[in-house]
């Protein structure tokens, strides 16, 4: 037996260090993942030695290469193991959705897990993903299950994920389950790439209204005010082009501190967004906003409907279910409301109480979910409301595009017809002057 010393990470990126006894170095992997850690550096602690003589070379280490090696008090620590991908972000969702997709049809046509794993990663394109590929089939080489191979990429596959794999391995529907979790994706990203859809023309439709507005403020108003100087000689304008010329002004002179002041508040916005009173503060303020505000309470309700269905359909335990939930639906509104469920059920109540008390749930939803409670098809049910807030959502979006598109039109038209009329209308008085004095 041998000791290892070992470098590795945890499920949470901490860095922890220890030493390990195993024959050789593989065997020495196996139990620092078996710790649950995933290791980053690993080398066999070897005694110090004699000096080598002077004229002794030392091998050159090589160049453009992966590996690297650090000898330090006896310590030959071998550094051939990539860093996990989650270290280094998140990968694309349709990366994410076409390999589950894929893995669930090739576990449904009879190939075995790794041997899909290993088809999947000699065709992928995306190097992190790959490389992520390539560490589940050695962690599942090496004894361990797919649900725990996939807890070392938590930026990759998320509690969602692993706890619905996890569900379908008990109960022998991997393939069943694989396919879930595709279609759910699916569908989480056609409604998201539809609501981005929507945004895009009233977002260029602000742009340009504020870029023009600015533009005329600081180039075209100030060469009409010494126009009017020059023809007028300092008579008095009307009120609607002085407000106009005081406004253009009052932008020339304070623009960086427009400028500073956007900055500022979005900065302010970021810190308060992190802290628990602020992100309720701004959550409250999404679900309730004029236009916006209904899109996004449904929304919210598709996303948990279909999640804790999703979930409850693979077998995943019901409090287990509602706690993945809470942590994933990304407003605390919703999130403080599904604790409440958590915390309901586990006394023994229902759903429909704790559901009921937050307006963020229709009516409708919580007499569906009662339905559900009492008939035993609980999933099912939540799987129909949440098809129902799809096509909800959908209409939403289409109403929201409706309305925003004209308004924002009608407003840059009525801000660049204020600033003509008002340069226009002291135009008209220079050619009534001179148009008198020339008769």
């Amino acid at each position: 037996m041998a000791t290892f010393q070992y470098i590795a990470k945890d499920a949470s990126g901490n860095e922890t260090r220890g030493q390990v006894e195993a024959g050789d170095r593989n065997s020495a992997i196996a139990a620092v993942r078996a710790q649950g850690l995933f290791p980053t550096a690993l080398g066999e602690v070897k005694r110090a030695s004699a000096p080598p003589p002077a004229a002794e070379k030392k091998p050159a280490p090589r160049k453009g290469g992966s590996s690297a090696s650090a000898k330090k008090g006896g310590l030959n620590i071998d550094l051939n193991i990539k860093l996990p991908s989650w270290m280094r972000g998140k990968i694309k969702t349709k990366v994410l959705t076409q390999f589950t997709r894929q893995l669930a049809t090739l576990v449904n046509a009879g190939l075995p897990l790794m041997r899909g794993i290993e088809v999947l990663k000699r065709q992928m394109k995306d190097a992190q993903m790959k490389e992520a590929l390539e560490g589940i089939g050695e962690n599942i080489a090496a004894g361990g299950t797919f649900s725990e191979s996939l807890t070392a990429y938590p930026k990759i596959f998320d509690n969602l994920y692993v706890n619905m794999v996890k569900a379908g391995e008990a109960g022998g529907v991997l393939e069943v389950v694989l396919g879930r979790l595709a279609e759910f994706a699916e569908k989480s990203e056609r409604i998201k790439n539809k609501v981005k859809g929507a945004m895009i023309y009233p977002v260029v439709v602000l742009f340009a209204a504020v870029g023009i507005t600015a533009f005329l403020l600081l180039t075209v108003i100030p060469k009409f005010k010494q126009v009017f100087n020059d023809m007028l000689g300092g008579a008095e304008l009307p009120g609607i082009t002085q407000f106009v010329i005081d406004a253009s002004e009052w932008v020339q002179h304070n623009y960086i501190t427009i400028g500073v002041a956007i900055v500022v508040f979005v900065i302010i916005k970021k810190v308060v967004g992190k802290t628990d009173k602020g992100a309720t503060a701004f959550d409250w303020m999404s679900l309730r906003a004029p236009v916006t505000g209904t899109l996004v309470q449904r929304t919210a309700v598709s996303r948990v409907t279909r999640t804790l269905g999703t979930l409850l359909s693979s077998g995943v335990p019901i409090l287990q279910s509602l706690m993945i939930v809470r942590d994933t639906t990304g407003n605390r509104i919703v999130s403080n409301a599904l604790q409440s469920v958590h915390d309901a059920v586990k006394e023994g109540e229902g759903m429909t109480a704790p559901l009921s008390q937050c307006w963020v749930f229709p009516p409708m939803v919580v007499s569906m979910v009662e339905v559900g409670e009492e008939t035993g098809a609980l999933a099912e049910m939540l799987t129909r409301i949440a098809n129902t807030y799809d096509d909800e959502v959908d209409n939403a979006v289409a109403g929201m595009t409706a309305a925003i598109e004209p308004a924002l039109i009608i407003v840059l038209a009525v801000v660049v017809g204020t600033i003509v009329v008002a340069m226009f209308l002291p135009m008209i008085k220079i050619i009534q002057s001179v148009s008198g004095g020339g008769v």
